[in-house]
C-alpha cells in the first residue's frame, strides 16, 4: 500500500478497503497503548507494549506513521487516523522526532523513524486542519534541517554512507532524495538547509540524463520472503538510469526551482 501511494495510484479505490482494516487493526492494536519503564536494554525487549527509558518512549513510529501517509495519500483514512495520530504525537522525543533504539542512553531522533511520521502527521494536518499534527511534523522536520539532510551538525561529516546512495523504493530507509522528497512533500524544500543535499543531488545526475539507483534495498522473488519484492524497480547499477529514481530527482528539482 506504502507503494500504491508512492506511484499515484488512484485514490478511494474500495477493493483496498480490507487492506486497510488490516493495516489498522495492527498499528492499533492493544499493545501500542501498553508501556511500561525500563531501565536497561533487556527489560525493553522483555516487557509487553511499548517501552519507556529516561523519558523517551522507544517506538518504531515509521510503522503507524508509514500507515497513516500511506492511507492518507490514498484517500483510505478514516477515524481511525485520528488514533495514529495521537500514538505519534504521544511518542513524539523532545528534539522532535522518533526512536525505537532501546538502549537507554540514546537521546537523538531517529532518521528512519522519523520521515514516515513527519510525512503522515504533514498530509493529516492538511486533510484536517489540525494544529497539533502540523506543529509535530514541523518540530520532525527539525531533525533533518537542523543536519542539512545528511550531516552531522557538529562535525560536518556524513552521518551515514547510505544517506548519500540513492535507492529506490526506499521502504523504511533513508537518503538525499527520500529527506528532499519528503521536505517537498510538507512544503520546507524552499528553507536554505536543504541546498547541500539539492547540490549533491544535481551532481549524481548521470552523463547521459537521469539518475541511478546505487543500491537496492531488496530482491526479486516469487515467494514470500523478508527483504523480497514480486517487483523488479530496475535494480541497482550506478552507471544506468533508473526511471523511478530519475522521477523523485526530476519532482524534487522542479519544487525547489532547480529545473
Amino acid at each position: 500500500m506504502a507503494t500504491l501511494a508512492d506511484i499515484g495510484y488512484p485514490r478511494a479505490d474500495r477493493s483496498l478497503f480490507a487492506l486497510r482494516d488490516q493495516v489498522l487493526d495492527r498499528w492499533l492494536s492493544d499493545v501500542y497503548h501498553q508501556e511500561f519503564d525500563a531501565k536497561t536494554e533487556t527489560e525493553a525487549y522483555r516487557g509487553v507494549g511499548v517501552p519507556r527509558m529516561r523519558g523517551r518512549y522507544r517506538r518504531c513510529a515509521s510503522q503507524q506513521g508509514n500507515a497513516l501517509y500511506f492511507l492518507t495519500t490514498l484517500g483510505l483514512a478514516d477515524e481511525r487516523s485520528d488514533a495514529l495520530v495521537e500514538r505519534l504525537l504521544h511518542w513524539q522525543w523532545p528534539d522532535g522526532g522518533w526512536n525505537c533504539d532501546k538502549h537507554p542512553s540514546a537521546d537523538t531522533s531517529s532518521f528512519w523513524e522519523s520521515r514516515h511520521a513527519m510525512l503522515g502527521l504533514a498530509l493529516y494536518a492538511e486533510r484536517t486542519k489540525d494544529p497539533r499534527a502540523r506543529d509535530a511534523a514541523m518540530r520532525a522536520a527539525e531533525v533533518f534541517l537542523s543536519r542539512q539532510l545528511f550531516l552531522e551538525r557538529h562535525s560536518g561529516r556524513v552521518m551515514n554512507p547510505e544517506f548519500v546512495r540513492l535507492h529506490y523504493p526506499l521502504y523504511h530507509g533513508y537518503d538525499i532524495l527520500g529527506g528532499l522528497k519528503a521536505m517537498a512533500e510538507i512544503g520546507r524544500i524552499d528553507d536554505p538547509r536543504c541546498e547541500k543535499a539539492l547540490d549533491l543531488l544535481e551532481e549524481k545526475q548521470l552523463p547521459g540524463g537521469g539518475w541511478a539507483a546505487e543500491r537496492r534495498l531488496y530482491a526479486v522473488s516469487s515467494s514470500v520472503k523478508t527483504r523480497a519484492e514480486y517487483v523488479d524497480w530496475g535494480g541497482a547499477r550506478p552507471r544506468e538510469m533508473n526511471e523511478w529514481v530519475t522521477a523523485d530527482a526530476l519532482h524534487v528539482l522542479r519544487a525547489a526551482g532547480r529545473m
